[in-house]
Formats: C-alpha cells, sequence, structure tokens
C-alpha cells in the first residue's frame, strides 16, 4: 500500500474517510447539506464512535462519493492503529482504490497520526500469488491511502520508523504463508535477501559442512531425513556503537515438520509450513531495523532445516552430540525445534558473546493449550529482561505472559544414558522445551525464551490483520530494540 500524507484533499475520484468520536462529533460539521443524511446513516448502523466502528454513507453534495466514518475509540495508539485497520478491512477489496483520511480538527498526535498509516498498511496486506480464478469483486482495489490534516511531524514519524516496521512483519508474513515446496532452508535465505536489498543489513549464511565442522549435530540431525540443505542464516545490523553485538535474536525455522519418524497426524499437517514463525519474526525484525536504521548493533540467526520422514531420518531413542558437547537422547523426533535452536543458541554466544539473547519459536502445542491464540509465553533467566519484553509487548500488541522455568522442572528432562532428553512428561510441556533451552545459555547472558505456537498464524480475522500469518513478533523485538537499546 501507498501511504501519502498531504496538505488538502486531493482532487480526483476517492473515498473520504472521517474519524468521529460519536453521532454529534463537531467534525462532521464540514459535511454541510449531507450532514442530516449521514448522521441518520450513523444511528442506523449504531455508530457511537468506538475502536473498530465504522458507518458508511454516499454524498450526494459530492457526485456520490463514498463515505466512511470510522470510530476514534479512546484516541490512543493502539486506537490509531485500529483505526487504519479499519479503514484497509473495510475499502480493500470494495473497489475504491483511494482513500482520503481528513484529520483537521482532531487530536491524534504525529505518532498516533503515523499509527493510522501503520494500521492501514499491516491491515492492507494480502497474499494473492497464488489466486488465478477471482472473480473481480474478490480483488483487492485499494492501495493508496492519503492523510489529509496530520500533526506536524506525522510523516517523518511514518517515513522514519512505522514504514520500515511494516515492512518487516510484510517480510515474516509472507514467509509464514508460503507453502514448504517454494520456501524451505535456502530459499528462505534468498527471500530474507531480496527483502533487505536497498538496506545495510548484512547477511551470511552456513551450510551443511561447516555446521558438520562446528558440531552442530543437534541441528542437522533434524533435517538428515530431508533432501534439502540445511542452512544456518546469519544477519547482523549495525547502527550503534562500536563492533560488537550485545544483543542477539535467535529463531526456529523448521519449514516444514512432518514430525519425522515421530510422525504427526494427518488432519492439520499442513500447517507445519509455519514452523518456522520463530526464524520469520526474527528475519522480520532484523529487515525491520535496518529499515528503519535502527541505532543499535543486532545480530540475528536462524536455524532453518526440514523435518522430514525418509530411510534416513533421525530415530526415537538416537543420541545426538551437541556444538557445546551436551548429549541429548532424541525421545521424539517431533520435539525437534529445541534441538535446532540449541545449536543456534549456542553458535551465537560462542562466536559473537551476546550479552542478552532473546529466542523465538513456534515450540510447543502446550502453549496453545494454556494461553490459546492471546498471548505468547515468555520464560527468562532474568526478571528484568521480562518485564522490558512484557512491557514492549503491550506498546507493539504483541503480547506476553510470564510462566516458570526452575530446578524442579529441569530435572524432567534428565535422560538414564546421556545428558538430557529432548522431551520431558505429558505436563508442563512449554515449561520443560524452555528449561532443555536454558541449559545451553552461558553464564552471565541474559536469556528469554518466546514459544509464538498459537501467535504466528491465526483462523480468523483481527485488527491489523487478516486470516493466516500475523507477523507476530517483530513488532515486540522492534520496540524492545527501541525502548532498551536505542532509549
Amino acid at each position: 500500500m501507498q501511504i501519502r500524507f498531504a496538505d488538502n484533499r486531493p482532487a480526483g475520484d476517492f473515498a473520504l474517510v472521517l474519524p468521529a468520536s460519536g453521532q454529534g462529533d463537531d467534525k462532521l460539521e464540514t459535511l454541510g447539506s449531507d450532514l442530516d443524511v449521514v448522521k441518520a446513516a450513523m444511528r442506523r448502523q449504531r455508530f457511537e464512535g468506538k475502536k473498530g466502528q465504522v458507518a458508511s454513507a454516499w454524498l450526494a453534495a459530492d457526485n456520490g462519493r463514498r463515505l466512511l466514518v470510522v470510530g476514534e475509540g479512546k484516541g490512543d495508539g493502539e486506537a490509531a492503529e485500529a483505526l487504519g485497520a479499519k479503514i484497509s478491512a473495510t475499502l480493500l477489496t470494495s473497489g475504491e482504490t483511494h482513500g482520503v483520511l481528513d484529520l483537521t480538527g482532531s487530536d491524534f498526535d504525529a505518532d498516533e497520526a503515523a499509527r493510522i498509516a501503520f494500521g492501514a498498511a499491516l491491515r492492507a496486506w494480502r497474499y494473492d500469488r497464488y489466486r488465478t480464478t477471482q472473480k473481480d469483486h474478490q480483488k483487492v482495489t485499494f492501495v493508496t491511502l492519503t492523510i489529509v490534516g496530520a500533526a506536524d511531524g506525522a510523516e517523518d514519524a511514518w517515513t522514519g520508523t512505522f514504514e520500515g516496521i511494516a515492512k518487516g512483519v510484510a517480510l515474516t508474513k509472507e514467509l509464514v504463508t508460503e507453502p514448504a515446496n517454494i520456501i524451505y532452508p535456502e530459499s528462505f535465505v534468498e527471500r530474507v535477501r531480496e527483502h533487505a536489498k536497498g538496506t545495510d543489513l548484512v547477511i551470511e549464511t552456513l551450510g551443511q559442512e561447516e555446521m558438520e565442522k562446528l558440531g552442530m549435530n543437534a541441528l542437522l540431525g533434524v533435517n538428515q531425513g530431508s533432501r534439502r540443505e540445511p542452512r544456518l542464516l546469519i544477519m547482523k545490523w549495525k547502527g550503534g556503537d562500536g563492533e560488537k553485538f550485545d544483543t542477539a535474536f535467535v529463531g526456529k525455522g523448521v519449514t516444514f515438520d512432518t514430525g519425522g519418524i515421530s510422525i504427526k497426524p494427518a488432519a492439520g499437517m499442513e500447517a507445519m509450513k509455519w514452523d518456522m514463525g520463530g526464524a520469520g519474526a526474527v528475519a522480520g525484525a532484523m529487515v525491520a531495523l535496518a529499515a528503519r536504521k535502527a541505532k543499535a548493533n543486532v545480530i540475528g540467526i536462524c536455524g532453518l532445516v526440514e523435518n522430514m520422514p525418509d530411510g534416513n531420518a533421525q530415530r526415537p531413542g538416537d543420541v545426538v552430540t551437541s556444538m557445546n558437547g551436551q548429549t541429548i537422547e532424541v525421545i521424539n523426533t517431533d520435539a525437534e525445534g529445541r534441538l535446532v535452536l540449541c545449536d543456534a543458541l549456542e553458535y551465537v554466544q560462542t562466536e559473537y558473546s551476546p550479552k542478552t539473547v532473546i529466542d523465538l519459536a513456534t515450540l510447543t502445542g502446550a502453549m496453545i493449550i494454556s494461553l490459546g491464540h492471546e498471548h505468547a509465553g515468555i520464560f527468562s533467566n532474568d526478571d528484568d529482561l521480562v518485564e522490558h519484553l512484557i512491557e514492549a509487548g503491550k506498546d507493539s500488541g504483541d503480547r506476553l505472559w510470564h510462566l516458570p522455568i526452575g530446578p524442579a522442572y529441569d530435572k524432567l528432562i534428565d535422560s538414564p544414558i546421556a545428558d538430557m532428553k529432548n522431551v520431558g512428561p505429558r505436563g508442563a510441556g512449554s515449561i520443560t522445551a524452555a528449561q532443555f533451552l536454558h541449559r545451553f545459555i552461558h553464564d552471565d547472558v541474559k536469556w528469554a525464551h518466546l514459544d509464538i505456537a498459537g501467535m504466528a498464524w491465526s483462523d480468523k480475522d483481527k485488527t491489523t490483520f487478516g486470516k493466516g500469518a500475523t507477523g507476530f513478533g517483530v513488532r515486540v523485538l522492534d520496540r524492545y530494540v527501541a525502548d532498551k537499546l536505542e532509549g
């Protein structure tokens, strides 16, 4: 979507959008002779100015122009995003190509006006690459939003911050949406390279032989049943002082997960194309930081594999040696994400010595049982880091909920023949998965694990995204960087 800012309404054909706090809002007085008709339409549509509400009418005095009156809500940043998103959701396939939002007389500040644009851009995203038989009324028509009368600084806030974040979210959605015959480890890397063009993001990779030399046998074991080559994707953003990366993001990138020999049920297995949602979020966040030129040094690592059940596949009962020398008894080959992450975590700590590591993964179905599709779980060895990330989640809309780890849970993954096993008992499945990862965190490293299993994909439309990929994770990571590293 193209976002424009202007001082006055443009000439030509467009749908007019006005924000309103209710049916008696003074901003509607500019409608002149159409005011009574519009107010009648608002009454019939029970418009009260709440977040997410919209009333529509046609302006007889303006050659039949479409009018949308959209609720201002509480007039905060979240309501601003909801307002923009409602515009896109309403006009997306309406036949209108251009919407003009007139903020003249409104109380939205520059940041909130930019967040209106942000919400509109997020909700306008749709991936129609494989749709070839759409009827005209199903096709996206709405491609341009012009915002008139915004507060001074709104356009700079959009181009300097929110536009870059929107690009990162779009990348994550695209990666998560693409099928596994299109996005696999090698093509995942190339897709990130495409989206990073025009930025100074440095992209490097390790292949099979390089990872073998490093002893990354836990990650490689997951991939050994696949004909696809694994990759370790390394993304470096240097926007701060010095050469050191004090903060690292690590993502689980299982581009398709059959469960391996511990094969999943057939029903719903197609959804496992998005088992790389953690890596997708890390890649999107790194592109966002580069696009908005964040004043921080951050490194992103994605372990990219495919979990398939051929004759060379890893077996239940196999023992593998991870990069840091710890041995793992593989009880269940469908608990593969933690095997990918443990070597990726060891690699970034050994090679770059970050002070803080945050990993993201669609790791456990147990997380969906615990939190549903409203929050991702957060596990950590540092309470201050938890607090910072939870606040970043509240500010960004990527909400997190703190769950425990501890010695009692750690005992549940002890193995009788190896240092650990890759699953514990049925209970506390998300916690024992986090506890497994904790065993690979170096002393004095602050670490947080975000289990986003319930958040990477949505089966229904929500405020800033339609049914499908959500882009979850990009915004909370970006907000964390803005608040903690740049602020």
